[in-house]
């Protein structure tokens, strides 16, 4: 078979699993993942679909305001939710469990809206190359029976991604973004004074033309992750004075550029094995 045999094969199966599943909610953040899966949603299933995204303390604005005009572009019929994780103190202490907690979160709040609304089924954005990283908010959509369609198909990062690029889709490559709690390390307690600082200081990044990008908040210290594409340019000491000059501005003691670059999920690299064993 060829590899877009292969592909049309998935996207039939995606299909086929949104159209058993009845009227869906589905969990939206803007990535890729969730953004091709509410489209698909939305050409399968049309009214009977309906895209949720939670304004949370630990989401972008930036991020929020693009997920918000991509499903206004598209057609996509969205609701804006408040979820309240940053309340749970076991959200709020940042262990290795913080992604189930906000995810237990999110899922508690749309399985209210599905039974007030009269849908039948929530399904996420979680696609095959998840299942070998280190995230517990997958034990949390098993514990509420939410439905993982990508996965069914079978789809990996990188088909979603050539998948949602055949369909003109303008999120095909947009990059990776977790939540901003991801970005301070684990043992550090969350709050919104820790969230804004990271937030701004990435806007500030974004604003200097970097593409794919982290800020990793170390307490005193910051850790810059830039991909390694662009790391030449963040090397150049004039673009060093920026980053030195932005960051103490936010509180920060010891600005640091990391030289082994952006990588998703470095803060993991923190947590004992035993907890990394315990992936959802």
């Amino acid at each position: 078979m060829t590899s877009e045999t292969i592909l049309a094969s998935k996207q039939s199966c995606l299909d086929d699993a949104l159209l058993r599943s009845g009227r869906v909610l589905v969990a939206y953040s803007g990535g890729v993942d969730s953004a091709y899966l509410a489209w698909t949603a939305r050409r399968v299933l049309g009214a009977d679909m309906l895209a949720v995204i939670a304004d949370s303390p630990s989401l972008a604005r930036t991020q929020l305001s693009d997920a918000i005009a991509f499903a206004s572009e598209q057609g996509i019929p969205i609701e804006v939710v408040a979820t309240s994780e940053l309340e749970r103190p076991e959200y709020a202490r940042n262990d290795g469990q913080r992604c189930f907690q906000c995810k237990d979160e999110l899922f508690a709040v749309m399985e209210k809206l599905r039974v007030a609304r009269g849908f039948d089924a929530i399904a996420y954005g979680v696609n095959l190359d998840d299942q070998g990283d280190f995230r517990p908010g997958q034990q949390a959509a098993r514990q509420h029976h939410v439905a993982a369609p990508l996965l069914q198909a079978g789809l990996t990062k990188q088909e979603i991604r050539e998948l949602a690029r055949h369909a003109g889709l303008r999120i095909w490559d947009k990059p990776a973004s977790a939540c901003l709690s991801s970005r301070i390390e684990y043992g550090r307690p969350v709050t919104r004074e820790a969230l804004d600082v990271v937030e701004r200081g990435e806007d500030a990044i974004r604003a200097l033309g970097f593409r794919q990008f982290r800020v990793r908040h170390h307490g005193d210290i910051v850790r810059i992750e830039i991909a390694r594409e662009e790391l030449d340019r963040a090397l150049n000491p004039a673009m060093a004075a920026q980053f030195t000059a932005i960051f103490k501005a936010l509180g920060f003691k010891f600005v640091t550029l990391d030289l082994e670059g952006f990588r998703s999920g470095s803060m993991n690299a923190l947590l004992p094995l035993e907890q990394l064993g315990r992936a959802g």
